[in-house]
């Protein structure tokens, strides 16, 4: 007698018991981006939980635009590093583009109106 444990397979597993064969239960967004197998439907902040598709389709095209909100301001961060438009700011406190600090010093230094 065998102290293996019988596997679907037929075979018999080391002595340690595997999980069993299970199926993901259908959560209504089958086949949308980011839903791979085995894992199903990757949704950490839990926004398909409603089951709302309408919902879902506006958290999605809201995040495609902060994504790329995000990406235009990491643009304007990096640029004033190697870049510097000619001429003045403000004309009438002589302030000009190349004066400016980069990042949030830049800030304190331009004028409000």
């Amino acid at each position: 007698r065998s102290n293996g444990v019988a596997m679907r397979s037929g075979k018999l597993s080391p002595g340690f018991n595997t999980l069993p064969e299970w199926e993901k239960p259908k959560n209504g967004f089958e086949g949308v981006l980011g839903d791979q197998a085995p894992l199903g439907l990757w949704d950490p902040a839990g926004f398909t939980k409603d089951g709302n598709v309408e919902n879902f389709k506006r958290r999605r095209e809201v995040e495609l635009k902060h994504g790329r909100v995000s990406m235009f301001a990491t643009i304007g961060y990096i640029v004033p590093e190697y870049f510097k438009f000619d001429g003045e700011c403000s004309p009438s406190m002589g302030l000009k583009f190349a004066d400016i600090p980069n990042g949030l010093k830049a800030l304190s230094v331009v004028p409000k109106e």
